[in-house]
């Protein structure tokens, strides 16, 4: 009976079964498709077609695929908080909520991409950074990322994208991860996702924390003013802290040890008090000036150099209030890039303009129907007055008989705002005079110039690292084929960067691109490649994050003291009160929890040992002196901190007594990183190289791993 059970479930699942292969692309009606790469538009450089049926059909069936989590962006952290305005910019928006001296609450929700919800916070992605503002003239969402561009240009890819990046629909498998055949398959043939695919080889795709992220809205908007004249701008988050990253086998470990990292982080800085902040920042660029450049302003994949248009800072946020519930607020908010108020509006960057039908579809399905606005971390805070009704998930209850506009039954109300002289959200009044077309503007075509750019701008360490990125991704491609047409698209960038990554997997790139890849590329512009144009700078300083010693901060800095019963207080309290003076926090590890002896005499409660806690979690070392020294000679778990500190390239420092442990450890070159009391001040030195996050040089220098 089961063996009969069983071939009828097989039967079944293969009269199901479809193959694809030389089968022409259609859509879900079976209708032959000319296009998949691009959207119906007004002018190749014009807007996007409500019309698109062949978009829709694909995006309503894409943003339905995953239930109850987000398709993307499914594992995420929250924080409530406050945005002052601190600059007069009326001369470009209206916006009230941008006024000088407004404060405004918001909502932050950070998240990784690619990962199901329950994966770790340390995977090698990028970061989502969206901001909900509740501003006195509705809900204002700037929903962005960590990485200022992206791997595609326009909407119709976003599918592809994501099936490509997500585990193999075969096995399920790699979680949170990108080092795989699909998605190097995809990149590899879509040379426009060079740039974005670098930003996330760097140190940018594993950042220290979520404090100490930049953001960016990614797409070009617009600003509008009273007058009605647009102006294009870019919006970046700049934070206080200054952005840090951590080496990619410390990200392993640390996703073993504390797969919440990163969620834990924000959520103890909060509780404790300190409240991260970002300063928010602009990039204006005149209408006139849209075609100024040697790229496109509207290409999702590019950048504004900070060197051409400096970044104006507008405003502060502070996140200062941890959710009371997760799911209610966190899980439940709902971002939509087409959540807009007067005085901001689209540009037709292809992409966004995808977007904003994309994320309200998906919020419609994943909360249940069109009302999840009135859950309340949705709701406007000015409240919402239409004629809308029903539904599943409706609290609100429309009073009366009228539920239709116009009326005169209900007095003409809810009434247009312009009726009784009240502002309300009206478009940008843009001129379009074009033909229908699916197809991309020339100057689209340039994909391997910022990407450059990037690369070139990056320190030596960084550089290193994202030639070691490349290394492991691609060695774990199954295909030698994607792996040499991964290759070409490198010596595109850089030769030195391809010929590096080539020598760690046995290959030597092609110089030329691979026909299967230029002829993608033809779809979208036909006379590719093309000549590119030349480059207004050639390296950016705003694209590294290499802080030299003494420059940056260690405020919330976890610095772990590594002590053991007869340590002395005298040692602890004096580069305890040091770091604390700078904002930096000194955790006490020994081998146990519990009573902790001191050579003065006297105790403390001890939460963390070497055996519950990981090196990985910690920011900087500390051993202080005292009759613990002699105890610590003879514990490999003590020594096992200090050997992962110094191949992790952080900064280690001892109290005169303790410095005869260095000769138990790997330490065997003392380099500025490594701290002793006996040559300097202690404190003041160990704090001055703390500022400069890690010492890079290390790797090479002494031939560390990290």
């Amino acid at each position: 009976m089961k063996k009969q059970n069983s071939n009828k479930k097989i039967d079944i699942i293969n009269n199901h079964l479809i193959d694809n292969t030389d089968k022409p692309l259609t859509t879900n009606d079976g209708v032959h498709i000319h296009d998949n790469n691009n959207t119906l538009k007004a002018g190749e450089r014009g807007p996007s077609l409500l019309e698109d049926f062949i978009y829709q059909d694909k995006l309503a069936h894409f943003d339905r695929e995953r239930i109850p989590e987000r398709v993307v962006h499914a594992r995420g952290s929250g924080a409530h908080g406050i945005f002052e305005a601190t600059a007069d910019i009326s001369t470009y928006t209206k916006a009230k909520f941008l006024k000088k001296g407004t404060k405004t609450p918001l909502f932050l929700r950070f998240s990784t991409v690619a990962g199901f919800k329950g994966s770790t916070d340390l995977a090698r992605d990028v970061r989502g950074f969206s901001v909900k503002f509740y501003t006195e003239e509705g809900n204002y969402d700037l929903v962005g990322n960590n990485i200022p561009v992206f791997f595609i240009q326009d909407a119709m890819n976003f599918p592809d994208l994501v099936h490509a990046v997500k585990p193999e629909p075969n096995n399920e498998m790699p979680q949170a991860a990108s080092a795989h055949d699909t998605f190097w398959d995809f990149v590899s043939l879509m040379p426009e996702s060079a740039h974005m695919v670098m930003w996330a080889m760097s140190d940018r795709a594993l950042p220290r924390s979520l404090r100490m992220m930049e953001g960016f809205g990614v797409h070009t908007f617009k600003f509008v003013n009273e007058k009605g004249k647009g102006t294009f701008v870019k919006f970046h988050w700049k934070p206080k802290l200054g952005v840090h990253q951590v080496a990619w086998q410390e990200a392993q470990k640390i996703s073993g040890y504390d797969a919440d990292f990163h969620r834990r982080d924000l959520w103890e800085a909060i509780e404790k008090g300190n409240f991260p902040q970002w300063d928010l920042g602009v990039q204006l660029i005149p209408e006139e000036d849209e075609l100024r450049y040697s790229f496109d302003i509207l290409d999702p994949t590019k950048l504004i150099p900070e060197e051409i248009v400096p970044v104006q800072i507008i405003g502060t946020m502070t996140l200062n209030r941890n959710p009371e519930n997760f799911f209610a607020e966190t899980e439940q908010i709902a971002f939509d890039p087409g959540r807009l108020v007067p005085g901001i509006d689209f540009s037709n960057d292809p992409l966004l303009q995808g977007r904003v039908f994309s994320y309200a579809d998906t919020q419609n399905y994943r909360l249940g129907g069109p009302n999840f606005h009135e859950l309340p971390i949705n709701r406007p805070i000015n409240g919402k007055y239409n004629n809308q009704k029903d539904g599943f998930g409706r609290q609100d209850i429309l009073k009366g008989n009228v539920s239709y506009f116009p009326n005169s039954l209900g007095g003409g109300c809810p009434y247009h705002a312009m009726l009784k002289g009240e502002s309300g959200f009206e478009s940008h009044a843009e001129k379009i005079d074009a033909k229908k077309v699916r197809g991309r503007s020339k100057s689209f075509a340039d994909h391997f110039t910022q990407a450059r750019l990037f690369f070139e701008s990056q320190s030596p360490a960084e550089k290193d690292h994202i030639i070691s990125a490349f290394s492991f991704e691609l060695s774990k491609i199954k295909s030698i084929d994607i792996r040499k047409r991964e290759l070409a698209i490198l010596n595109q960038i850089n030769e030195n960067l391809a010929k590096s990554v080539g020598e760690n997997l046995g290959l030597e790139p092609p110089k030329e691109l691979d026909k299967l890849t230029i002829q993608f590329a033809k779809n979208n512009h036909p006379d590719y490649p093309i000549q590119a144009s030349k480059p207004e700078v050639t390296t950016s300083k705003a694209l590294s994050m290499e802080v030299k010693a003494g420059e940056g901060s260690i405020e919330t800095r976890k610095v772990a003291f590594l002590v053991d019963n007869g340590v002395s207080k005298v040692s602890i309290d004096k580069m305890k009160s040091a770091l604390e003076a700078e904002g930096a926090e000194a955790v006490l590890i020994s081998t146990k929890v519990g009573k902790l002896t001191f050579k003065e005499g006297g105790t403390e409660n001890i939460q963390f040992t070497y055996l519950t806690e990981a090196s990985v979690c910690y920011d900087a070392f500390y051993t202080p002196d005292g009759d613990s020294v002699k105890t610590l000679a003879h514990e490999p778990d003590y020594l096992q901190f200090i050997n992962e500190a110094y191949r992790h390239c952080k900064s280690i420092s001892f109290a005169k007594g303790a410095e005869e442990l260095i000769k138990l450890t790997m330490i065997k070159d003392q380099d500025e990183g490594i701290i002793l009391e006996s040559k300097g001040d202690l404190s003041k030195d160990f704090i001055h190289v703390m500022k400069g996050h890690r010492v890079w040089t290390r790797e090479n220098a002494r031939k560390v791993a990290v």
